[in-house]
């Protein structure tokens, strides 16, 4: 089915991802305020700050916060929620960039941490932040009830480790010396890419204590984001320079690896992403009004140029 549009207009969309991007880096800046400038381990401070406050799209908190805002969640309630989870995305750029993964020099067209300080300091940057991403997700401040925040932390976990992203990234590195299938390389970015995007769309209904049925729509919206917007890095991998994305393109061509638009076809790849967002618009329609901001995210995941 075709679903109606909520009335929410573009600038109205923008003006709201630009106030999230803003809160998040907000948030992130107070959790990483440095807590003993003079004592020398500190550095692993600044390279964590480094890896998490230089900017970006923010995907992830917005979906969070933009699920919360279907069952009336404000922002505030739900920011420490979205930050953790941005925390932890942060983790896993800081590592995917090391030379024994990617080897990536830029990071959203700045120098990444490891170049900025060496690839020990990166790897430790990494760890803290992912440790740091539960210390937080733990705290009273997330949600009153413990049981609401087990959720958080035990999806999260999922969501990060050998069921999602570790998952995905093994087989990414396996693709660098043996080509993959073509349904291994759709399993490669539902997990590296995907589980953490779906994760962001069902924490803000955990926060909110949603029903299995609101649930149930939330993480297929999540699961079409999440390779929609798998596809389009692909196009724009292909398809866009190192100046627009902020990073090097065309890596995986070079590596010889498949990818989406491999498995799918250059026009089919396009027709999927296309089909992908309907069908996540679709899903919340049932949310009417509320689902404007979420039904806008999706069409920037189609249409982004970086």
């Amino acid at each position: 089915m075709t679903s109606s549009r909520p009335n929410y207009s573009a600038s109205d969309f923008q003006d709201e991802l630009a106030l999230i991007a803003s809160s998040i880096e907000e948030s992130l800046g107070n959790m990483l305020a440095c807590q003993n400038p003079g004592e020398r381990e500190n550095q692993a401070m600044e390279a964590m700050r480094l890896g998490a406050l230089a900017g970006g799209k923010r995907l992830r908190p917005a979906l969070t916060i933009g699920s919360a805002k279907l069952f009336g969640l404000e922002l505030s309630q739900v920011l420490p929620t979205a930050s953790a989870i941005e925390m932890l995305h942060s983790y896993s750029l800081v590592h995917d960039d090391l030379p024994a993964m990617d080897d990536s020099p830029l990071r959203r067209g700045k120098p990444t941490v490891h170049v900025v300080y060496d690839e020990a300091t990166a790897v430790l940057a990494g760890d803290g932040l992912l440790t740091k991403a539960f210390e937080f997700l733990a705290g009273e401040n997330v949600h009153p009830d413990p049981l609401v925040r087990c959720r958080l932390i035990a999806g999260l976990a999922r969501a990060a480790g050998e069921a999602g992203m570790v998952g995905g990234q093994m087989l990414d590195m396996i693709a660098e010396q043996t080509p993959l299938t073509e349904e291994e390389v759709i399993r490669l970015q539902q997990k590296k890419t995907g589980a953490l995007i779906a994760f962001s769309c069902e924490a803000g209904g955990i926060c909110a204590e949603a029903h299995d049925k609101e649930m149930a729509t939330l993480s297929l919206y999540g699961r079409n984001i999440g390779l929609a917007f798998q596809i389009v890095d692909d196009l724009l991998d292909l398809e866009s320079s190192a100046e627009t994305l902020g990073k090097p393109a065309g890596r995986d061509k070079v590596a010889g690896k498949l990818t989406l638009i491999d498995a799918y076809g250059l026009d089919e790849a396009r027709a999927k992403a296309q089909m992908l967002v309907n069908e996540a618009q679709d899903a919340i329609t049932w949310a009417g009004e509320k689902a404007g901001f979420l039904h806008r995210l999706a069409e920037f995941v189609l249409h982004r140029s970086y």
